[in-house]
């Protein structure tokens, strides 16, 4: 049988924002895809070829593994993961609803690990595969009002790093994405007006964000290096955003 498709890549968090540029960019240059979400339609409604698209919460390890699956029974093992699926659900750590930080707890990081686990005992058999996890900058510095969400992101960068150190003698590539601020969904999750005001008007000051699709072209480059090579951390940010 005659592949017309490049190898599969699984992309979490993939109906809107980073993961839904990163989609159509790589499917673009030939990929085979799956893609999962919470939301099926926005997905579906990218029509693109050689891709499998299903609702699939990233805490739900089951879920997470038979997807997976499913999708190297259609396209071959899988090539690469995009650990793209987050939060960001910004407050003040004396007020916020503890409720906000187990949810990003377990999409953050519980749900980048489900997605490490369906893919690493794979690849390190074939000794080939790259794992890219998207945390943030705010996995680097802090923010105000950031508690909670800066201790995920800081998580999935210092997980990132040991698990490169696992997986490179098996040549499995670990890639880090750290983004600043993006033109994305992500703000929408606060519930506290109050700091999306803020958020906002911090945005304008700086003349605007990155787009998704900047960081998309960055995944692709980081991903489109020989095997050989592991591009380990890419920090994005917009030209006047200091923090």
């Amino acid at each position: 049988m005659t592949t017309t498709h490049k190898p599969l890549v699984v992309i979490t968090g993939a109906s809107s924002g980073i993961g839904l540029a990163t989609a159509k960019l790589l499917s673009g240059q030939g990929h085979a895809l799956l893609l999962l979400a919470r939301r099926l339609e926005p997905m579906l409604q990218l029509a693109l070829p050689h891709t499998l698209a299903l609702s699939v919460d990233v805490t739900d390890r089951a879920a997470v593994l038979a997807a997976v699956a499913q999708a190297e029974e259609r396209f071959g093992p899988v090539d690469a993961i995009i650990n793209n699926a987050g939060v960001m659900l910004l407050g003040s750590i004396a007020t916020q609803d503890p409720a906000e930080w187990d949810c990003m707890l377990d999409i953050n990081v519980r749900g980048l690990l489900n997605g490490i686990h369906a893919v690493a005992a794979g690849m390190v058999e074939r000794q080939h595969g790259t794992i890219i996890n998207v945390s943030s900058v705010a996995g680097r510095k802090t923010f105000p009002n950031h508690v909670a969400y800066v201790g995920t992101k800081f998580a999935v960068s210092g997980l990132s790093e040991n698990l490169r150190e696992e997986l490179s003698p098996s040549n499995v590539r670990v890639i880090t994405i750290e983004p600043g601020a993006v033109d994305t969904e992500l703000l929408s999750h606060t519930t506290d007006q109050g700091i999306k005001d803020g958020y906002d008007e911090w945005k304008q000051q700086m003349g605007g964000v990155l787009s998704s699709q900047t960081i998309a072209e960055a995944i692709a480059y980081a991903y489109g290096q020989p095997q050989s090579v592991c591009v380990r951390e890419i920090v994005i940010c917009a030209t006047r955003q200091q923090p």
